[in-house]
C-alpha cells in the first residue's frame, strides 16, 4: 500500500475496525475511507455495490460485524448468522467486482472445533464440532474464509483472512447484556467496588438509572450483590487474549509486506485453510482474569463462579508460528492491557 492509497475499512466504530483506523493514521496513510452504519448499512446489497462503484477503495479492511459474548450469540442465532454473511457477501464481493487490489478479512478463533487440539493451528478448521453456544457466528466466519479462497482459486483475487483470538481495548463494548468477557468483568467489578462502599451516586450516574432502588434490582439481576460478584461458568476455561491495537499492528503489517501468493504455493494440489492466526502467546484462567481484575480495580468482596451458565470452549489458545515467522509479534502483555482499559474506562464514566 502506498501512504496515498484509498483504504476503506468496514466497522471503523467497533473495537477492531476503531484500531485499524487509528493506526493507519499514526503509519502515515492519508486517504482512509470510513461510513458509519446511517451513511452505508452494509446488510444493504445496493447500498454497497454503488459505494464501491462511486469510491472506488484500493485496499479493503472488513472489520464490519454482529459480535456479542456468550449469551448474545445463543440468544440471536439466527442475527448472528444472517447478518454476518450478509455483511460478508456484500462487502467480498463487491471487492471482487470493482477490482480492489488487496482485502484483509477478520474472522474470529471460535471458527475452530471445541475440541480441537491445543494450541490451535490453521489445519484444524473444520475437522470437528464447534461449539454450540457461538455455533452460527462461527459458521458464518467459516463462510467468510470459504469465499474469499473461492475468489481466489477462481478470478485471483487478493484476498487473505485472518484469525484473531480473543480482543480487548480502547472502543470496547461494556453493555453487560452483549459484552465480551474482559469488558463484562470490568465493568461489573467495578460496579461491585462501588457497592460494597455504598457509592450509589457512582453506581446510578453509570447505569444511568435515577433509582438507588432501581439501580440495586438490576445490578443483583447481573450478579453485582452487596456482598459478592457472581460471575457466569465454572472460572476454569483458559483463553487467550490480544490488545486490539496490536492485532491492528498485526493486519498492516500483513497489508504492507504479504500477498496471498507468499502464503501458499500454486503448487499445492488443495488450497484450504489460507487464513492467519494472530494471537498473543499468554493463556490465562477466566478465574485468574477477574482476579487480576479485582486486584486492578481494588474489589475487596468475594467471587463466586456460577456454574449453572455454561463454559464455552474449555480452552482456545492460537498457534501463531505462521505469522511469526512472517516478522511480527504482539507488544502488550496482559497486565498491561488491563490496567490501561481500566483506566481508560474509569476516567470516562466514574
Amino acid at each position: 500500500m502506498e501512504k496515498h492509497s484509498k483504504i476503506y475499512v468496514a466497522g471503523h466504530k467497533g473495537l477492531v475496525g476503531g484500531a485499524l483506523a487509528k493506526a493507519l493514521k499514526q503509519k502515515g496513510y492519508t486517504n482512509i475511507l470510513v461510513r458509519n452504519r446511517e451513511e452505508l448499512n452494509l446488510l444493504d446489497q445496493r447500498a454497497v455495490t454503488t459505494f464501491f462503484e462511486d469510491e472506488k477503495p484500493e485496499y479493503v479492511l472488513l472489520a464490519a460485524a454482529k459480535v456479542g459474548g456468550i449469551r448474545a450469540n445463543d440468544t440471536y442465532r439466527a442475527d448472528f448468522i444472517y447478518e454476518n454473511l450478509t455483511i460478508q457477501n456484500n462487502v467480498i464481493h463487491n471487492s471482487y467486482k470493482f477490482g480492489v487490489k488487496k482485502l484483509l478479512f477478520l474472522g474470529s478463533s471460535c471458527i475452530y472445533p471445541k475440541e480441537a487440539p491445543q494450541p490451535i493451528s490453521e489445519d484444524a478448521l473444520l475437522t470437528g464440532p464447534l461449539e454450540y453456544t457461538n455455533e452460527p457466528y462461527a459458521i458464518a466466519k467459516i463462510a467468510g474464509i470459504k469465499l474469499c479462497e473461492g475468489y481466489i482459486l477462481q478470478h485471483g483475487s487478493n484476498f487473505v483472512s485472518v484469525m484473531p483470538t480473543n480482543l480487548y481495548g480502547p472502543n470496547d463494548n461494556f453493555n453487560l447484556d452483549r459484552s465480551h468477557v474482559i469488558p463484562a468483568i470490568i465493568r461489573k467489578m467495578i460496579l461491585a467496588k462501588w457497592y460494597w462502599e455504598g457509592d450509589f451516586e457512582s453506581i446510578q450516574k453509570n447505569l444511568e438509572i435515577d433509582s438507588k432502588e432501581k439501580a440495586g434490582r438490576y445490578m443483583e439481576d447481573k450478579g453485582v450483590h452487596p456482598d459478592r460478584l457472581e460471575l457466569w461458568g465454572s472460572g476454569r476455561p483458559l483463553r487467550e487474549f490480544l490488545w486490539s491495537e496490536d492485532l491492528a499492528d498485526a493486519c498492516i503489517h500483513i497489508m504492507e509486506h504479504m500477498d496471498f501468493k507468499d502464503l501458499y504455493g500454486i503448487e499445492d494440489n488443495e488450497i484450504r485453510n489460507t487464513h492467519l492466526n494472530i494471537g498473543s502467546g499468554e493463556e490465562v484462567s477466566i478465574k485468574e482474569l477477574a482476579m487480576i481484575v479485582k486486584d486492578i480495580v481494588g474489589y475487596n468482596g468475594k467471587i463466586v463462579f456460577d456454574d449453572s451458565n455454561p463454559d464455552g470452549t474449555p480452552r482456545k489458545l492460537l498457534d501463531s508460528t505462521k505469522l511469526k515467522k512472517l516478522g511480527w509479534k504482539p507488544s502488550t502483555n496482559l497486565q498491561k492491557g488491563l490496567r490501561r482499559i481500566i483506566a481508560s474506562y474509569l476516567k470516562e464514566h466514574a
